[in-house]
C-alpha cells in the first residue's frame, strides 16, 4: 500500500478511485473502491504501490478494494464531476469507472491501510484520460526498479524486481469482491 509519511503527507492528495459496476453489495449500501494515489501527485513517483489498501487474501492474491458507503460513493462521483474515465471490457462495453478526486487520507479504523476522507473531497488537480491508468502501473514499475537498484547497491547483491515487490508486498492486482470480508467495516470519512 502507499506509504505517506511526514507532516502534511496525507492532506490534499490527488487520488484515483476505481470501481466496477458489479462492486456493490446486493442491497446497494456498500461499494468497493480501489483508491490509489495519482502518480502525478508529488507523493506518487516514489511509491512502489500506489493503492491505499493492499491486503493478502486466500491463495496469495492481493485485494486493493475497500468498502465505502453509498453516500461516500456519491460524494466521490460529485467531487470528480466530469473528470472520470470508463473501464471497458474487450467488447467495448463499460464495466466500471475511474474517478479523479483530491482528498485527505487517513488510516482505516480497522488498520487495513488508508481510506479517503469523503468530507474533504474536491476536484483533482489532474485531468484523467484513457492513458492515466497505464501511467499508474508504469510509475509503480519504475519505483520498484529504482528500489531494487538501491537495495542492490546497498547490499552488493542483485535484487530482482520480483524480489523487491515480494519484500514490499506490492502487487498491483484488484480483485472484485461482492461482499465485505467478515468483520470489515465501511471506510470512515
Amino acid at each position: 500500500m502507499a506509504l505517506l509519511k511526514g507532516k502534511g503527507a496525507m492532506t490534499g492528495v490527488n487520488l484515483l478511485a476505481k470501481t466496477y459496476n458489479n462492486n456493490a453489495t446486493k442491497d446497494g449500501k456498500t461499494r468497493f473502491l480501489d483508491v490509489m494515489v495519482d502518480h502525478r501527485d508529488p507523493r506518487g513517483p516514489e511509491q512502489t504501490n500506489l493503492h491505499l489498501v493492499s491486503q493478502r487474501t486466500e491463495g496469495d492474491r492481493i485485494n486493493n478494494g475497500a468498502p465505502y458507503s453509498k453516500g461516500q460513493f456519491v460524494e466521490i462521483v460529485d467531487a470528480a464531476g466530469p473528470n472520470s474515465e470508463p473501464i471497458m471490457n474487450k467488447d467495448g462495453q463499460e464495466i466500471g469507472r475511474v474517478y479523479a478526486v483530491k482528498a485527505n487520507v487517513m488510516p482505516s479504523t480497522k488498520g487495513g491501510g488508508l481510506v479517503l476522507n469523503s468530507k474533504s473531497l474536491t476536484r483533482s488537480d489532474f485531468k484523467i484520460d484513457d492513458k492515466t491508468m497505464d501511467g499508474q502501473f508504469a510509475s509503480m514499475k519504475a519505483a520498484k526498479k529504482a528500489a531494487g537498484t538501491s537495495a542492490e547497491q546497498e547490499a552488493g547483491t542483485p535484487v530482482t524486481e520480483a524480489q523487491a515487490a515480494a519484500e514490499h508486498g506490492d502487487v498491483p492486482l484488484f480483485e472484485d469482491a461482492a461482499t465485505p470480508a467478515r468483520g470489515e467495516e465501511l471506510a470512515v470519512g
